[in-house]
């Protein structure tokens, strides 16, 4: 008998806004990832913790007894409520939760809760190996006996945006990559999301920014911050390479529909200066924000623009703390405090 999916029983994946029971992370630790830099990371990865903690429980794998003391050492430097968090030996090749991570489910009738495990490739074989990093959801499933869903094909985290009402935002500079999924075209991957996600509607804008090693990834340039409206980031300077690929992005969501029939309403949020390191240009963007219980935690640039950025994503949000932790070393290893963190929801 052919098992049914996530959607035909009744689960979907609650937005990110949505009450958490705890966020999920994996402690970095690829010196690869931060090369040169890792241990200039963990005071402002510390800092994340701690403003997590004070709203959720904070869920963390670590490879091994050291990390967790090494982890410890540090968490506790910086003042975080250690009641808040919880250690789980799940070793891991890097620190990406969003994307190597469970991807939560909720059942709309049940109340049970379910994980997703998509495959996971590193962005396309860019930094293998990932074996361990790949089974991270079905241990976590086992911890806490759920069940597992097994799509069988590759997805990330940090490619799908939810808005909690039956929407998906993605872009097909991800998703249609041939280096994720090349037996399967648009309409084959749309069907997946549907399934294994309980949406009821898929949204597509083209681009990811300049620096982003994840081929476009969503959470680096439009979020919801509530059931019909995003946050997207614009670039201000015509010259710059990002200009063109976010206004074009703009122009698609501006004529986008939400289920029922109205009109996406639209905040730009402003790109920070470019972020070199190394001769590199890293995706920094304030749109990898992540949404917490009573905070939202936002990546700053020690920019110009920094202080404005926060502002636009304050008005966002009236009923939580808008806080902006420098992301400065985090973002050479390609990503920030969205891309390092996954919400577990709440059972409701």
């Amino acid at each position: 008998m052919e098992q049914k999916t996530p959607k035909e029983l009744g689960f979907y994946f609650p937005a990110e806004f949505a009450e958490h029971e705890a966020t999920w992370l994996s402690f970095p630790h690829k010196e690869a990832s931060w090369p040169g830099k890792i241990d200039s990371i963990y005071q402002n990865y510390s800092d994340f913790v701690k403003e997590l903690a004070l709203s959720e429980k904070v869920r963390i794998n670590v490879n091994d007894d050291s990390m967790k003391a090494f982890a410890v050492k540090h968490f506790e430097q910086a003042g975080v409520d250690m009641k808040q968090v919880e250690f789980f030996i799940h070793p891991t090749n890097d620190a990406w939760c969003r994307d190597h991570g469970p991807a939560f489910l909720l059942n709309k009738t049940t109340s049970e809760k379910a994980i997703v495990d998509w495959d996971y490739n590193a962005w396309g074989n860019k930094y293998p190996p990932y074996d361990l990093d790949d089974v991270i959801p079905t241990l976590i499933a086992k911890q806490f006996n759920l069940p597992v869903f097994y799509p069988g094909i590759v997805m990330e985290g940090g490619s799908v945006e939810f808005n909690g009402k039956g929407t998906l935002l993605t872009s097909t500079a991800c998703l249609l990559n041939p280096n994720r999924n090349p037996h399967l075209n648009q309409a084959q991957i749309e069907k997946y999301l549907f399934d294994y996600y309980g949406v009821e509607q898929i949204l597509w804008v083209d681009e990811g920014i300049i620096g982003d090693d994840t081929d476009g990834h969503i959470d680096d340039t439009v979020r919801f911050v509530n059931e019909n409206t995003v946050l997207t980031v614009v670039e201000e300077n015509k010259s710059d390479e990002n200009y063109s690929l976010l206004q074009h992005n703009l122009k698609q969501l501006q004529q986008m529909r939400l289920i029922n029939g109205q009109q996406l309403n639209i905040i730009e949020l402003p790109m920070p200066d470019l972020v070199v390191y190394d001769g590199q240009p890293l995706p920094a963007s304030y749109a990898n924000f992540y949404i917490a219980n009573k905070s939202v935690i936002v990546p700053t640039y020690r920019c110009a623009k920094d202080d404005k950025a926060l502002q636009i994503i304050q008005q966002c949000f009236p009923d939580r703390r808008v806080i902006g932790i420098d992301s400065t070393d985090i973002i050479w290893g390609l990503g920030s405090f969205h891309c390092l963190s996954q919400q577990e929801p709440k059972v409701v």
